[in-house]
């Protein structure tokens, strides 16, 4: 097989677009790669600036080059007898055939293919597939990325690399991966036909199989959980019988000394490790504000496995992002295993749906059960190869784009489709796997949502435990709200009717339809009839959803400030009291809906529970025990609909929210309760022993009072039973950041800048990042305001190869604009509410912060609104109760995303002077680390920048 792999720059994306150069990479037989050609062409029109920007391509460098008759005239006879192949293929292939048809060549009618494809395959849990950061990550040199040449030989580099992947997959799997594309008339099925022959042909080699366990036509990476031992021996008693928490730490600090070579002990830490041992020893809760740089993660699990092992009672740790989690298993875990002078278990427990259910996934993929076959064939090729990798089988390491996402839905492990202990894959069970090591571990690290949906299923999910540290805390309140409530979104009630029956031929209804057909059971006439009584009523139920929801939707107004596409552009709250005109309408259409699910419920319960005893066909097993799920899942829909609509609770908030790029498809129903502190007080702090709430930003004004009221910890305060602590920063933030408040700069109501306050933002957003050399991050409030600053910065900057990044601008995803911040360190970055938290860039890519106004939360939302009503009846003033500390406490996230380490330094400029000029102004300084704070006119800030930055 001879490849040519092939790349073009062009001045656009559409067909009508020309061809600024073309680069061919050609691989032989043997795999080397024996000719790279590469040719700039004159597009005989002018080049965007957009392009040259990105490909360094300016018109100087096409203005005498050959043109497209003549480039081609070189590139068509290298491209006989080949295999086309290209990143992203479609592209180039387009302009290929376009260029050979306006130069009289016939049309290209060899094989193609696509190293999107191959790296999906072969590389599942890559997090990337965009070819610079793949070549990158393969250790591949990419020199010239954007030039057609450079790109077609890391393309080239990368093909090969995939088919030395292939090469080392167990046979099993070619096998598996060869019979999923026998229905495609594609090119990858022409491939893998190939390649099975080729590897069936050849002698069987040993290492390809090392460490593989083989299991129904699949190659897994891991053995039968059941198997699994605990990692320290009973036997040998407690490691920590007669050791102290001192003596513990000065052999783990010792161990650290010897591990890490910069190692050196922290005030803030060392306080940390005493305040978390003395709250779980005297069984007191927690308050820690621990900033940027403290270590918290060593700081709260060295005690935690003290406490653990020592007491032998389990400490739970959860976390708000499961990022955070990854980041405990895959950073701090293995490092903690060199230094505890014992071996220990931490475990790594997530929400269900995270799992893959392998009974599912075999049953989809020998069905063939694809709702989009192209895409899905793909995916479940992904999944065959994963499986030889993965001894979690959690959805995190797989990078599923597009609609992969409905795919895992439809094979991801829940509780109502388990079969336990009847499923052959049992003991092989991903989840089970999981929950299994959980209940032997020391610690078991989880997140803020499972912690929840543990406390709705009465203590059934995670293992039992007394004590509880919750990172990232600031968060818990408004997770509580949204997993003690209601959260129905539209296409919860649609994704379950159509997994029940979509068409004729797909959903778990016809599966079952066709099994009865063949079965030649006395009862499988009358089963058929109640099946096929149902599928006319959950077509009635989708008809009338749709409608309700399109009704629903056309109530809401548009929100100003919200991203084009963002959940909440649309809000509307709901109460008995004002309810719309159309209510009563509305709700005969939940009614009739209601009803309907109802007796679909009955049904199908009826149903499932005579296949269950009468019918005796394995093959059904997995299949009944799936629509038993969906017919549950039916009736919680039916519940939680009617439960909104009834609008009848006076301490919860009702709303609706939707975007208008998928408008009714986007609706989601919220009913959630006002104030969530009494359930966190009955369910956490009156029933847990020690409970350590940590995070970087908990107090305000130095004073955790904030969250003592709305957490539910008034009466451990009252008691004694809570300890609060402030830590002292580990940087030396007077030296670090300089705080700067422009005092004359205009002021701006609402969420949209008027012409003299946009005018002069921009103005001294572009001066400042000249000074800073771009590596600049501005925060907005409002992505109306986002939008009027985007294109005059541009504009300001684009003589001074200064790039502008928006969110929201380019279809970029948070973490692309956040890559390519990084990677461009001539660039400023625009972002809104998302890019307050969770952002961390060290080092010099980040060296000036802007934040345009104080992020207060929009009044009128729902929630807020609902808050200040009940704060208002108290006699209690919602501005100054609510209002200033939660926008304090989103400022110190904000503020924390300039000092990442300890040689960071930078400049926060506020350009709201209410914090300078309003009563409550100084909350917001107060409760910030200490950095040298100046105010100055606007015209002052540049030349005290330059001078900041440059001073030793």
């Amino acid at each position: 097989m001879k490849f040519a792999v092939l790349d073009f720059e062009t001045t656009g994306s559409q067909s009508s677009d020309e061809i600024i150069q073309a680069g061919l990479a050609i691989i032989e037989e043997d795999r080397t790669v024996s000719r790279i050609f590469g040719s700039l062409v004159n597009p005989g029109i002018p080049i965007p600036p957009f392009i040259t920007g990105l490909t360094g391509i300016s018109n100087e460098d096409v203005a005498d080059a050959p043109s497209l008759e003549e480039m081609m005239m070189q590139l068509v006879p290298l491209l006989d007898d080949v295999v086309l192949v290209g990143h992203n293929v479609t592209f180039d292939f387009n302009f290929l055939q376009n260029a050979l048809d306006r130069c009289g060549y016939l049309p290209f009618s060899g094989r193609i293919l696509d190293t999107i494809h191959f790296l999906k395959i072969c590389f599942p849990s890559l997090h990337t597939y965009q070819l610079g950061m793949v070549a990158s990550q393969f250790g591949l040199t990419h020199d010239r990325p954007h030039q057609a040449d450079s790109d077609a030989l890391a393309t080239a580099h990368v093909l090969l690399k995939c088919l030395e992947e292939l090469d080392h997959l167990p046979l099993i799997t070619v096998q598996r991966l060869s019979d999923l594309f026998t229905d495609e008339d594609s090119d990858l099925r022409w491939f893998f036909d190939g390649l099975r022959a080729e590897r069936e042909n050849r002698p069987l080699d040993e290492t390809e199989d090392q460490g593989k366990i083989f299991f129904r036509q699949f190659a897994l990476a891991v053995d039968d959980w059941t198997d699994m031992t605990p990692v320290r021996d009973e036997e040998d008693g407690n490691p920590l019988e007669n050791v102290t928490f001192q003596q513990y730490m000065q052999q783990v600090r010792d161990n650290l000394s010897d591990t890490l070579p910069n190692y050196e002990s922290r005030e803030a830490q060392d306080l940390m490790f005493q305040e978390v041992m003395t709250a779980l020893d005297e069984h007191k809760h927690l308050l820690i504000e621990a900033g940027t740089g403290t270590g918290k993660s060593l700081g709260y699990l060295l005690p935690s496995i003290y406490q653990s092992v020592k007491q032998e009672q389990k400490v739970m740790i959860s976390t708000h992002t499961i990022n955070l989690q990854e980041q405990l298993r895959d950073r701090d875990v293995p490092l903690l295993t060199k230094v505890i002078p014992f071996p220990f278990q931490a475990a790594v427990f997530k929400g269900r749906q995270h799992y893959l259910c392998l009974r599912k996934f075999e049953h989809k993929i020998n069905r063939r059960d694809f709702s989009s076959p192209k895409e899905d064939v793909v995916t479940a090729a992904q999944m065959i190869v994963w499986l030889s990798q993965t001894k979690t089988g959690d959805d995190e390491e797989l990078n599923l784009g597009g609609r992969s996402s409905d795919f895992w839905e439809s094979v991801s492990s829940d509780s109502d489709s388990c079969i336990g202990r009847a499923c052959p894959w049992f003991r092989k069970c991903f989840y089970h796997r999981a929950r299994h090591e959980a209940g032997m571990a020391d610690v078991v690290i989880t997140n803020h949502s499972k912690l929840f949906t543990d406390v709705k299923a009465n203590h059934q999910l995670l293992p039992v435990y007394e004590n509880l540290v919750i990172d990232e805390a600031h968060q818990l309140e408004e997770v509580a709200g949204k997993h003690l409530g209601l959260n129905l979104k539209y296409f919860s009630i649609v994704h379950t009717l159509m997994r029940l029956y979509k068409d004729s031929r797909s959903g778990q209804l016809p599966a079952i339809r066709q099994i009865l057909q063949g079965s030649g059971h006395e009862k499988a006439s009358e089963w058929l009839s109640v099946v096929d009584h149902m599928l006319p009523d959950l077509l009635s139920v989708k008809e009338h959803w749709d409608r309700l929801s399109d009704q629903l939707f056309g109530l809401i107004p548009e929100r100003g400030d919200a991203l084009p596409g963002e959940a909440g552009q649309f809000t509307l709250r709901l109460s008995a009291a004002k309810k719309p005109k159309t209510w009563t309408a509305l709700s005969e259409i939940e009614h009739q809906i209601y009803l309907t699910l109802g007796d679909l419920a009955r049904q199908g319960d009826r149903l499932v529970s005579e296949l269950r005893e009468d019918l005796d066909d394995y093959s059904a097993e997995g299949l009944v025990t799936d629509l038993n799920g969906l017919f549950k899942d039916l009736a919680s829909h039916r519940e939680e609909l009617h439960f909104f609509m009834s609008l009848d609770q006076e301490e919860t908030v009702y709303w609706m929210e939707a975007n208008s790029n998928y408008r009714s498809k986007s609706l989601q129903l919220y009913a959630v309760p006002i104030d969530v502190s009494a359930q966190l007080k009955a369910l956490f702090f009156d029933k847990k022993q020690s409970v350590i709430l940590t995070s970087a930003t908990l107090s305000v004004d130095k004073s955790f009072q904030y969250m003592i009221d709305n957490l539910g910890l008034k009466e451990a305060a009252e008691q004694n039973k809570l300890n609060t602590v402030l830590l002292p920063s580990p940087f030396n933030y007077r030296d670090q950041a300089l705080l700067i408040v422009p005092r004359n700069f205009p002021s701006v109501k609402g969420t949209v800048g008027d012409p003299l306050f946009v005018n002069t933002l921009v103005q001294s957003l572009a001066d400042a990042a000249l000074a800073t050399q771009g590596r600049m991050m501005v925060l907005f409030t409002s992505y109306k305001m986002l939008r009027q600053v985007y294109e005059p910065l541009k504009d300001q900057l684009q003589s001074s190869d200064i790039h502008v990044l928006g969110q929201g601008m380019d279809g970029s995803s948070r973490t692309k604009l956040i890559r390519r911040f990084q990677e461009s360190p001539g660039s400023v970055l625009l972002g809104t509410s998302s890019f307050w938290e969770g952002v961390d860039i060290p080092g010099e890519a980040l060296s000036c912060l802007a934040i345009v106004r104080l992020p207060f939360q929009p009044p009128n939302h729902p929630l807020v609104e609902a808050k200040s009503e009940l704060l208002q009846q108290q006699k209690k003033n919602p501005f100054m109760k609510l209002s200033v500390p939660q926008a304090v406490i989103r400022f110190k996230q904000g503020f924390g995303r300039l000092v990442r380490t300890a040689s960071d330094r930078g400049i926060v400029i506020v350009y709201d002077t209410r914090v300078i000029e309003s009563y409550y102004g100084k909350y917001f300084l107060h409760s910030l680390p200490g950095p040298k704070m100046e105010h100055m006119p606007v015209d002052h800030m540049v030349p005290r920048i330059s001078e900041w930055l440059q001073a030793p």
